[in-house]
């Protein structure tokens, strides 16, 4: 059965706030404590301590620590079980031959929270009264051991039964993220076939049998860089304030007014992402709505922004901001949802960007970041280069549900020239 995640904003009354707050603060500690007895375990023994090591070390501690055995047990354990996984990763970079960061000792303010493993045991989502069985993850109330009911607003999109939970602490506000489990996904799957190729001054070139459509880049980031540069010099002004009346660089206090600051900055940060993520997924669900066979080209976002310097910052930025990787991964997710076809062109051997899709042929001379226009050189077409991109790899998606490139697949059974046939079929990636 899949799971799915909806998440929740709490609103606690100022008794609840403070023990949140208390909470927080005791599995931040916890999660210290665990790291600096595995660092001087290692030390002294050189053998490290597992998880289950630790989470007998756990027995004790709630036995000597009064205030650790008023918290649930199994979110005591989760919060083991993130330093065991931060650990693992550790190992693996090191395996790898990638760069290790070992696993480090949080701040308070650096801490996101904590977690729940089983509903029923520290945790429990009430609906709102009256709600139907079928609407039981829409708003109501979140029990939490030791703080008791808590408001909360927030609504599934599909109704399911709650299976985990994480208690989250983000830009002043709290949130619950809960794991659902349900027993299908109902997604509507189109009909039609298109292809897309993501940019940054249309976010979509879309292209289709009858024509070519465009998708606006909302541009939520540079809307508010102005408001954002002000409170980010604003905050950085009132730091070097305090550190100027503390003659300390660190470890000075911080006043209720920095406190403020601080948080209006986070508070708009939060904001665009809101606006990115839910722009995204409106995006990529008309997508699959609409197309039931859709190609794109796989992109190497780590390249994109890899080199450049100073002048390619603001494309950097951009790039960043348009959040390309999480934009495929949201199309794909849904296109498997709804049975769609989904198709990733190989980038370096079908060069979108740079082959033209009348001829096929690509330019005797490379094309460059600048040339936003397409004029073949072979047989004079002319055309955007977006655009270009976008029927080129429409036409590398006709000839792969023809089968042209003798895959394994056989979509054309499905594929009938003109619509793709409205029906479920597994989706899976292709090894070109």
């Amino acid at each position: 059965m899949p799971n799915r995640k909806v998440t929740y904003r709490l609103y606690p009354n100022a008794e609840q706030e403070a023990r949140l707050q208390e909470t927080l603060g005791l599995h931040q500690r916890l999660y210290n404590t665990a790291l600096e007895e595995r660092i001087r375990v290692y030390k002294e023994t050189g053998k490290g301590l597992s998880f289950a090591d630790q989470c007998k070390v756990l027995t004790q501690w709630r036995k000597a620590v009064p205030a650790l055995a008023g918290l649930n047990a199994q979110s005591e354990q989760v919060t083991l079980k993130r330093l065991h996984l931060a650990f693992q990763h550790f190992f693996r970079r090191v395996k790898n031959g990638e760069t290790p960061g070992f696993p480090r000792f949080k701040n308070i303010h650096r801490y996101p929270g904590w977690g729940y493993k089983t509903h029923g045991d520290g945790w429990k989502l009430h609906p709102s009264q009256g709600a139907s069985p079928g609407e039981n993850c829409t708003h109501g109330k979140l029990y939490l051991q030791g703080l008791g009911h808590i408001p909360i607003r927030g609504k599934a999109r599909t109704a399911g039964t709650p299976v985990t939970c994480e208690i989250i602490h983000k830009a002043g506000r709290w949130y619950a993220s809960v794991t659902l489990e349900i027993e299908a996904i109902q997604r509507a799957c189109g009909t039609e076939m298109g292809a897309f190729d993501w940019g940054l001054k249309e976010f979509l070139t879309v292209a289709t049998p009858q024509g070519i459509e465009t998708v606006a880049n909302p541009r939520h980031l540079r809307n508010q860089l102005a408001e954002l540069k002000r409170l980010g010099q604003e905050v950085a002004r009132k730091i070097r304030m305090a550190q100027k009346l503390s003659g300390r660089q660190r470890g000075f206090s911080v006043s209720a007014n920095l406190r403020r600051a601080i948080q209006h900055l986070a508070r708009l940060h939060a904001k665009v992402a809101r606006q990115r993520k839910d722009f995204m997924h409106q995006a990529s669900a008309w997508l699959v709505k609409r197309f039931g066979a859709i190609g794109t080209e796989a992109l190497a976002v780590k390249n994109m922004v890899h080199n450049g310097g100073a002048h390619k910052k603001g494309l950097n930025r951009e790039i960043h901001a348009a959040a390309p990787a999480t934009f495929l991964k949201m199309t794909r997710t849904k296109a498997e949802e709804a049975g769609s076809w989904y198709e990733e062109a190989p980038t370096r051997e079908i060069k979108p960007t740079q082959r033209c899709h009348a001829c096929w042929k690509l330019p005797d001379e490379k094309k460059t970041l600048s040339d936003r226009e397409h004029q073949c050189p072979h047989c004079g077409v002319t055309c955007g280069r977006d655009e270009n991109a976008a029927l080129v790899l429409l036409r590398w998606l006709e000839m792969r549900l023809a089968g042209v490139s003798g895959s394994g697949r056989e979509p054309s059974e499905m594929w009938s020239g003109g619509s793709f046939a409205a029906m479920k079929h597994e989706t899976h990636a292709i090894a070109v």
